[in-house]
């Protein structure tokens, strides 16, 4: 979905220079995961059940 892309883009821009290390792992975690549960992430449909990647998706939906 390009929308998804434009909202894991825009995060990068923001954030990936002052971002942890443990924080950059999970983003790229996450970016490992299957499309479509990526996308049950950032629409709401489900919730990761590892803190790390919550805490991620959390700020990615946050638009933090």
């Amino acid at each position: 979905m390009k929308e998804l892309d434009l909202l894991l883009a825009g995060w990068l821009e923001r954030h990936w220079m002052a971002a942890a290390a443990d924080e950059k792992a999970a983003f790229e975690h996450f970016l490992d995961l299957p499309d479509p549960l990526i996308a049950a992430y950032l629409l709401g449909r489900d919730v990761p059940e590892e803190p790390a990647l919550r805490s991620l998706v959390e700020r990615l939906r946050a638009g933090i």
